[in-house]
């Protein structure tokens, strides 16, 4: 598309209008939606694929780019040209449900099982366990944090009696 739009920008000379568009018109106005729509739709019945609209694309792609960046929302707010940190929150936190379960998981196996073992003989109560839980499901980016100091402790040489 880049290739046959300089070629437009050439053909076209001054009459040619920058816009910066992945997909223009001949003198580099953008397409209405529902002609980009008409032709989408039919490339959707050529391959064979579920009918969704153009949009979607915008969509998984910022739910794919919000997987990669691990939720950065600036970084992904910026890429996506979202006005508001809020929008891309409020549109795409559904996707991180099942991360959140995996954490919940993982928290349960993992770390407060690591942690009643290594609590020199005494373990937890179930109520603190409880309370750490909840904040780490609140706060899922604490969970590498933990994770990665009872790693670091693994490391640490023990006393010897």
């Amino acid at each position: 598309m880049k290739a046959q739009q300089a070629e437009y920008k050439r053909m076209m000379g001054e009459e040619y209008h920058e816009l910066d568009m992945v997909v223009a018109q001949i003198n580099g106005h953008p397409y209405e939606h529902n002609i980009i729509g008409k032709h989408f739709r039919r490339l959707i019945e050529n391959c064979g694929l579920r009918p969704v609209v153009f949009h979607s694309l915008r969509h998984s792609s910022t739910s794919l780019k919000l997987k990669l960046s691990r939720g950065n929302i600036k970084a992904v707010q910026g890429d996506t040209g979202h006005a508001e940190a809020r929008m891309v929150t409020d549109t795409y936190a559904h996707g991180f449900d099942a991360d959140r379960k995996l954490i919940a998981q993982e928290m349960d196996t993992g770390f407060f099982a690591k942690v009643e073992s290594a609590a020199t003989g005494t373990t937890l109560g179930a109520k603190t366990i409880q309370q750490l839980k909840s904040l780490i499901l609140a706060h899922p980016e604490l969970l590498s944090e933990l994770l990665k100091g009872i790693k670091d402790e693994e490391k640490l040489p023990t006393k010897t009696s």
